[in-house]
């Protein structure tokens, strides 16, 4: 029964690497017969297409720019691209419960083997393609993959029943989100002038123009992730020696990404106010939390606080070259801002209604008097 269970799981694995791999492998074919090669090696498109759909699963690289360097590392990824291979394994395994026929006990060890077979092969191909210039880093990828497969995994077949804590957790993280975004999708309307002559100078043709949208796209969660950093007050960084806050505002230049258009071009004073949205959202966390215990309330609390780190580790990373070495948010201030305007809207919650409703009270007795 285990045999059946380990060969359905890894097939089925091998099967969602596949689908995802074969599009991003067509695509980087046409990608390279349009533009060409200096040597020709047809072996160029295909680990051009592991190291993409190694990149899809968040899996950082080591660069090597010539024989004695400079060294470069490429962590700072899309968080967008996730979205491929969470439904690559959610069809893989909703498969999988197919031929096993459903069975709760098979699909329990199922699910377990089906996300360790996933981060097998995702560590295989970042071993086995490696160049001398491009490295992916081969020991991420389990850490990376087999969490994400496993979570992708509990989706599937079941309704997937969050804690009380973690509901509310995720639920106050996505309101934030969402409101940041909005105001990401403001800065980009304004600026929209400047993202136009960034794609004009980077000429990237028809073919060229459309993966370039397609990757601007999947920046777009980073950018909202910087957004509600900005509006923290702690702002980001877009490489060593720079900060884009609403107090402090230091950039010399920009990479050529036309998202970054969007970015200001001086301090924003009034930004500030935009720590009232985390504020306000500590005040709807204490008033979902209200019918709950105060325990499930202080729980919540921190794990919005964890999966604020989380993002923001994921939004953050190196951009190729020693001088863009920190891109994105601040892995300490950012969640740090965000606890502490949390925590305000919190304690102002549990503690102003304590106080007004003793003085209405008093009131009211004073007038039967």
């Amino acid at each position: 029964m285990f045999a059946r269970t380990l060969w359905v799981s890894f097939t089925q694995a091998v099967r969602s690497a596949v689908v995802l791999f074969l599009p991003i492998a067509f695509i980087t074919l046409i990608a390279w017969a349009i533009a060409g090669s200096s040597n020709g090696d047809s072996s160029d498109p295909v680990r051009a297409s592991v190291w993409i759909w190694l990149a899809a699963h968040h899996i950082p690289f080591s660069l090597s720019f010539s024989n004695s360097g400079p060294y470069g590392l490429l962590s700072y990824l899309p968080i967008g691209a996730l979205v491929f291979p969470f439904f690559t394994i959610r069809n893989g395994f909703a498969r999988t419960i197919e031929r096993l026929d459903g069975d709760t006990y098979l699909v329990k060890n199922a699910r377990f083997l089906f996300a360790l077979g996933y981060g097998l092969i995702s560590t295989g191909l970042a071993f086995g393609s490696a160049s001398t210039s491009v490295t992916p880093i081969w020991y991420f990828a389990p850490i990376f993959s087999i969490p994400f497969a496993f979570l992708t995994c509990l989706t599937v077949g079941r309704r997937m029943i969050l804690t009380q804590a973690l509901n509310l957790a995720t639920r106050i993280f996505a309101l934030m989100l969402g409101v940041s975004s909005i105001g990401l999708a403001g800065a980009i309307f304004l600026h929209i002038q400047t993202i136009e002559n960034l794609t004009r100078v980077l000429q990237p043709g028809i073919f060229g123009g459309i993966l370039l949208l397609l990757l601007n796209v999947l920046y777009l969660p980073n950018a909202a992730i910087a957004t509600m950093s900005y509006f923290s007050g702690v702002g980001f960084s877009m490489g060593d020696a720079t900060i884009i806050s609403p107090l402090s505002f230091q950039l010399p230049g920009i990479p050529g990404l036309p998202i970054l258009g969007a970015l200001p071009a001086t301090t924003q004073h009034f930004a500030l106010l935009g720590a009232v949205i985390f504020i306000l959202a500590g005040v709807v966390l204490t008033s979902w939390a209200n019918s709950l215990s105060s325990r499930v309330l202080w729980q919540g609390y921190f794990l919005a606080i964890v999966c604020t780190a989380l993002m923001g580790f994921l939004a953050s990373g190196q951009l190729i070259i020693d001088s863009l070495g920190t891109v994105g948010v601040s892995l300490w201030k950012f969640p740090l801002a965000i606890s502490v305007e949390l925590l305000i809207g919190i304690l102002g919650a549990l503690i102003i209604p304590k106080i007004t409703l003793p003085r209405r009270s008093i009131m009211t007795r004073d007038s039967r008097d």
